[in-house]
C-alpha cells in the first residue's frame, strides 16, 4: 500500500491551520503544522514533505522571504495561502518560487482540489509529446528523470512548476500555446489559476535562462495568442 502523502503547513492563526490539518487527514494525507518560519524550514530539512501550504503572514520572517528559502532546500510544489491579495504579492510569491496562490477566505475542497492536482502533476506530469526524458538544445539540457535543467555543467535552479513549464515547451518545440492551454497542460486545472500565472513564469524561466547563459528567445512570446519553444534560438 502507497503511503499517504505528507503537508507541511506553515501557518501562524491556528483556527486556520487546524481546519486545514483535519481535512487533509480525512481526505488521505498525513500533515504536521509548524507556526513561524525557523520550524517549517527546519521541517522541510528534517522530513521533506511532498507539498508545502505557506501563509505569508508569518511572526518571525515574511512569507516571501521563507518561499524563497524553501525553493532552495526542496522541489515540493508550495502554495501560498494568504490574506494578501494584492497582484504585487502574487507575481512576488510565483517569482520566488511558489507554485500556486490562494486568498482568505478560502474554500477547503478547492485547497484540497489544488493540492491534489499538484501532486498528481509530479507524479505523472502527462506533460510529453515524446517520450524523450533528456531534451538537448545547444548547452541547455532537462533531464526528465532527473529533473534538473543543465547549463552546460552548471545546474540552473528551477521550481517543479518551472520545469514542468520549460519541459513541456521544450518537448514541443515550434508548437504555440496558449496561455489557457499551458495551464490545463501544466498545472491541470485551469479553472482555479489566473492568466497572470503564466506570464510570471515566462518571466521568471527567462530571467534564470539569461543568469546561466543561455538565451531567453528559446521561449518566445507569439503576440495576441501565447508561448512557444524555439529551437532554432541557438547560443
Amino acid at each position: 500500500m502507497q503511503s499517504p502523502k505528507t503537508v507541511l503547513i506553515i501557518e501562524d492563526e491556528r483556527d486556520i491551520s487546524r481546519i486545514v490539518n483535519d481535512y487533509l487527514r480525512v481526505q488521505g494525507f498525513s500533515t504536521f503544522i509548524t507556526e513561524n518560519a525557523r520550524d517549517g524550514l527546519q521541517g522541510v530539512r528534517n522530513r521533506q514533505p511532498d507539498f508545502i501550504i505557506l501563509d505569508l503572514t508569518l511572526p518571525d520572517a515574511d512569507g516571501i522571504e521563507v518561499c524563497r528559502e524553501l525553493r532552495t532546500l526542496t522541489s515540493a510544489p508550495i502554495l501560498i495561502l494568504s490574506a494578501r491579495s494584492s497582484d504585487t504579492d502574487k507575481v512576488l510569491a510565483l517569482g520566488f518560487g511558489a507554485d500556486d496562490y490562494m486568498t482568505k477566505p478560502f474554500s477547503l475542497s478547492e485547497l484540497v482540489a489544488r493540492v491534489q492536482a499538484h501532486l498528481r502533476r509530479m507524479a505523472d506530469p502527462k506533460l510529453q509529446a515524446t517520450t524523450q526524458l533528456l531534451l538537448r538544445y545547444g548547452t541547455l539540457s532537462i533531464d526528465k528523470s532527473a529533473r534538473k535543467v543543465m547549463a552546460g555543467q552548471r545546474e540552473i535552479a528551477l521550481s517543479a512548476k518551472e520545469f514542468d513549464l520549460l519541459y513541456f515547451l521544450a518537448s514541443n518545440p515550434n508548437q504555440v500555446f496558449t496561455k489557457t492551454q499551458l495551464l490545463d497542460q501544466v498545472w491541470g486545472y485551469s479553472a482555479y489559476v489566473e492568466d497572470n500565472t503564466i506570464t510570471v513564469y515566462v518571466r521568471r524561466l527567462r530571467e534564470k535562462l539569461e543568469r546561466s547563459g543561455i538565451k531567453s528567445a528559446y521561449i518566445t512570446t507569439v503576440w495576441g495568442v501565447g508561448y512557444k519553444f524555439d529551437p532554432d534560438e541557438t547560443e
